[in-house]
């Protein structure tokens, strides 16, 4: 099929731009919000180009951030039309450049004139895909920053497909002929700089469809805003929300706020309760496996601080074995109610830790050690009021089989995978690894959970049978809620 190239007279007949905030289930997660309803925002007709054309990073501007876009060009007027009409109102689909700079945000943060209006800031093209030549839940959308692919993702799960958008518009505003809606875009939008390349391609799933790749190439303004007006200003959390996250800004990650409230919380539910939540949220992986405790009669909940070990190579250990390396480094800036969580890859053949680098972390207020290798001085770490857990005694120096290696990473302990911040518990039934995001709703239905089976208990103990109580039938149930509410009154 030949396919009509985008050309001036189709931007000439662009009288409105339309762009949805958030579509695709990547995207929403990336951002962590879920939209109940699509949200919308304006981009003024002369931020179109042609692919091909270049476009400018403002003059004093770091953050050009671009977002590869499925666009749908409209054919014929929509009013209020039902979804089931709304994809016959769209003449053809396109690739397009959600371009704009985060360094202006903050002065129209509600309007995105500002940040996303500028010239140039929505590049289309190259081809037009008929619109009756699609279906439209099977699209796909790739980006690519440098040569590198940076986005793939397809329609077939958006948050609100393409006809429910054209359809949601209509009752607000009449949508004319030419009129472009950009749909969204999904994860690995990032930041451009003056140099680099940006290409986007929109096609069928199946490939027998593609507009091409649409090329835009960055460069760097050199007229500086005047001072009557806004001026750009950005700070770390434009960073991170250009970017995609801190880590791909180059900052340091943060670790979340472990408060008293919820640090109790967490203390007065089992470690079992939390493993059956959950498992019920899909976390099947989250224990750490094999460990033994010094002190098994302690609790203990706390964010995780990470160390990771790298087989010894004797000519690697010259130059990271020795001296304040990354092992002492780690301990000596371990702080108050944090745990020290080790990657030693099971290794049992050596000590990770002993009794004097244990006792520094102790003196830190560190809650816990945790290793998944061994432990030197085991009498005298074992003495320590600070639980450490680890897979077994063993009399060898570190440098027999490891060399510490690296920090505050993302690291593997006892066949768990453990982050900077995430929320460790421990007690005697095992170890538990919490991801920070969902630690507050997980504590509220594990105790509620522990309350139900306290019950359950009680009617086990007073002669009932399982059968219908555990899990709780409809009957049981109702009995509950009148021992709650008794138990809750008095």
């Amino acid at each position: 099929m030949a396919l009509e190239q985008v050309n001036g007279d189709t931007l000439a007949a662009a009288r409105k731009v339309i762009a949805v905030h958030i579509n695709y289930p990547s995207r929403a997660a990336q951002r962590g919000r879920t939209p109940a309803q699509p949200s919308y925002f304006l981009k003024p007709s002369s931020s179109l180009a042609l692919g091909g054309s270049p476009v400018e990073r403002p003059a004093g501007c770091e953050l050009l951030g671009y977002e590869g876009e499925i666009a749908l060009v409209i054919g014929k007027a929509a009013r209020r039309i039902p979804i089931e009409d709304a994809w016959s109102h769209v003449a053809a689909i396109t690739a397009s450049n959600d371009l704009g700079v985060y360094d202006l945000r903050w002065a129209d943060k509600g309007s995105n004139l500002r940040s996303k209006g500028g010239d140039g800031f929505t590049p289309v093209g190259p081809a037009l895909i008929p619109a009756d030549a699609v279906d439209p839940s099977k699209l796909r959308i790739r980006t690519w920053h440098n040569g590198e692919l940076v986005q793939d993702d397809t329609t077939e799960d958006l948050l609100f497909p393409f006809a429910r958008l054209v359809a949601d518009l209509s009752q607000l505003l009449t949508l004319e002929e030419g009129d472009i809606i950009l749909t969204g875009t999904p994860a690995g939008a990032s930041v451009a700089k003056p140099g680099d390349v940006l290409e986007v391609e929109v096609g069928t799933i199946d490939g027998s469809l593609s507009t091409g790749r649409l090329v835009t190439t960055v460069e760097e303004g050199t007229t500086a805003f005047a001072d009557f007006g806004a001026q750009p200003k950005v700070d770390d959390l434009q960073r991170e929300e250009a970017y995609g996250s801190r880590a791909a800004a180059g900052l340091a990650a943060v670790a979340p706020a472990l408060t008293p409230e919820l640090k109790a919380k967490l203390e007065s539910v089992a470690t079992a309760t939390l493993s059956s939540q959950m498992r019920k949220r899909g976390l099947n992986n989250v224990s750490i496996d094999g460990l033994q405790a010094t002190r098994p009669d302690r609790r203990v909940v706390g964010l995780a601080r990470t160390l990771r070990y790298v087989p010894n190579r004797e000519d690697l250990f010259k130059t990271h074995g020795g001296g304040f390396n990354a092992q002492k480094k780690a301990i000596d800036s371990v702080n108050e109610g944090e745990i020290l969580v080790m990657e030693a890859r099971g290794e049992k053949g050596t000590g990770t830790v002993g009794d004097i680098l244990a006792l520094r972390a102790q003196v830190r207020g560190a809650a816990a050690i945790i290793t998944d290798g061994g432990i030197r001085d085991y009498s005298a770490v074992a003495d320590l009021d600070m639980p450490t857990y680890f897979a077994n005694p063993h009399p060898a120096v570190l440098g027999r089989r490891h060399i510490p290696w690296d920090t505050d990473i993302t690291i593997a302990c006892g066949g768990a995978t453990v982050q900077p911040g995430d929320i460790i518990v421990a007690d005697s039934d095992g170890i538990l690894v919490i991801p920070p995001a969902i630690a507050e709703e997980l504590v509220d239905d594990c105790i509620q959970q522990e309350k139900e089976e306290a019950f359950i208990f009680e009617m086990v103990r007073q002669g009932n049978s399982v059968d219908g109580l555990y899990p709780m039938n409809k009957e049981w149930q109702a009995r509950y809620k009148e021992w709650e509410a008794g138990n809750h009154n008095d």
